[in-house]
């Protein structure tokens, strides 16, 4: 009896610490959000990220592959002009749903740099599968140059570069949930959260206000989507919080295109050492049963 009213008790100090780790994190922001009137240096982001429901999330998620090739579309239509993607092959699109001679047809819409040739230039050729997506800009300089001397990050690792620290107790839940989408969750508060800045907040000139950002209460990047900017095939939404969704999902698939697979061999695994735990129980069981103690 007693040992059940101390795990009665223990699991209410468990919970009451998560609540109260909630309310003080409720109270951080809301501070947070009265620095910047004080001139204090807040912490950022002044916002954590929106947690959503991703078909990939849990031991056993998967690629929604309409959601990906929704999020190609919009990568290839307004991202593509500013980041690049240069460790994505576009051979690697197969896994998206595309035949062979449709990926052909996609890569034929860009031109690569190819070279040196027999006179040791280097010169511009049509894709083909086996290339990367190319960048839009010959180099950092370059890129910063056009974006007002910040250069576009490179889009295919950024879902798993991305990503705000949860602290705890929610990095402990983590470890059972297997919570791996902060990237996502990130990348869509980033696209829907920009702002009007509050009152008594002045942002530098050229900069966009948005409470997501990572780095700062404002970022170079201005509002890049807004609804009825891309068509969609499919008959999906074609609303602000759906192209954020999408071409966030896509970028977690550009920067972990293996995910699938490894949820299954890990679920493999698990089923394996669970049996064997078991085998190895009953050996040591009859070994041990006629023996004296």
């Amino acid at each position: 009896m007693k040992k059940l009213v101390a795990s009665i008790l223990s699991l209410a100090f468990v919970a009451g610490l998560g609540v109260g780790a909630a309310a003080l994190a409720q109270d951080e922001h809301a501070a947070e959000g009265e620095a910047h009137a004080e001139g204090a240096t807040p912490h950022y982001p002044l916002k954590h990220p929106t947690e959503l429901d991703w078909s990939f999330a849990g031991p056993f998620g998967h690629y929604d592959k309409g959601q990906l090739q929704r999020g190609l579309k919009i990568y290839t239509e307004v991202c593509s002009a500013c980041h690049s993607m240069t460790l994505v092959s576009f051979r690697s699109l197969e896994e998206l749903g595309y035949s062979e001679e449709q990926v052909k047809a996609f890569a034929a819409n860009y031109q690569v740099t190819d070279g040196p040739n027999d006179a040791g230039d280097m010169y511009e050729r049509t894709a083909v599968p086996s290339d990367h997506f190319p960048a839009p800009f010959a180099n950092a300089q370059a890129a910063a140059a056009s974006n007002n001397g910040a250069a576009p990050p490179d889009f295919s690792l950024i879902a798993k570069a991305r990503g705000v620290t949860r602290g705890f107790p929610q990095f402990v839940f983590d470890i059972f949930t297997q919570y791996q989408e902060g990237g996502p969750d990130y990348i869509y508060s980033l696209l829907t959260g920009y702002e009007e800045p509050p009152e008594g907040l002045e942002v530098p000139e050229g900069t966009y206000y948005n409470p997501h950002f990572i780095a700062a209460a404002a970022l170079a990047m201005a509002p890049p989507l807004s609804d009825g900017q891309v068509t969609y095939d499919d008959g999906a939404p074609e609303t602000l919080d759906q192209y954020a969704k999408d071409i966030s999902a896509f970028l977690m698939w550009a920067a972990e295109p293996h995910l699938e697979e490894r949820k299954r061999t890990g679920f493999m695994v698990m089923v394996f050492l669970v049996i064997f735990t078991g085998l190895i129980y009953l050996t040591k069981k009859s070994v041990y049963s006629n023996k004296e103690h």
